[in-house]
C-alpha cells in the first residue's frame, strides 16, 4: 500500500499526499487490541493537493470540505485496515467526481394525462360514496 491511490481513470493521488495515523482499536480484545496500533486513519488535504485539477478540487471541496478523513478498525491487522481505508478513500473521492447526466425536460403523454385524470375521478367518486347522503337522495 505504499503506491499511489488510483481514484478513477483520470485522477491519481500520490502516496505522499495522504497522511496516515495508526492508533489502538477501541473495545474489547485483550492483549492484542491493547498493545497493537491496528486502527488506520487516512487524511487527505484536498485544498492543498497538487495532483488535482481545479475542477476536480472544486467538486471535492464542495462534497467533503477542505479535508477528508477515513478511519477503519474492522480487522485485527494494521495492513488490512490500511488497505480498506485506501479503498474507501478512493471510493468516496470517486463519487464526488461523477458527473450527473443533464436532465431532459419531458412532457406527459396524452395517455398518461388521461390515466391521471381518470384516477382522480375514480378517487373522488370513492370519497363521495363515503359521505352521508343528503336529504334529496
Amino acid at each position: 500500500m505504499d503506491g499511489d491511490l488510483q481514484v478513477n481513470a483520470r485522477c491519481v493521488i500520490p502516496a505522499h499526499e495522504i497522511a496516515w495515523r495508526f492508533t489502538p482499536s477501541g473495545g474489547p480484545g485483550g492483549q492484542h487490541a491493547n498493545r497493537s496500533s491496528t486502527r488506520a486513519e487516512a487524511t487527505f488535504n484536498i485544498a492543498a493537493s497538487s495532483a488535482l485539477t481545479d475542477d476536480q478540487r472544486a467538486k471535492m471541496v464542495k462534497a467533503f470540505g477542505e479535508e477528508i478523513r477515513v478511519v477503519v478498525d474492522d480487522h485485527r491487522s494494521q495492513l488490512r485496515n490500511r488497505e480498506l481505508a485506501a479503498e474507501r478513500l478512493a471510493a468516496r473521492l470517486a463519487t464526488a467526481l461523477v458527473v450527473a447526466p443533464k436532465r431532459k425536460a419531458t412532457r406527459p403523454s396524452r395517455g398518461a394525462k388521461r390515466r391521471r385524470l381518470e384516477s382522480k375521478r375514480h378517487r373522488s367518486q370513492t370519497k363521495a360514496n363515503r359521505r352521508r347522503p343528503s336529504r334529496d337522495d
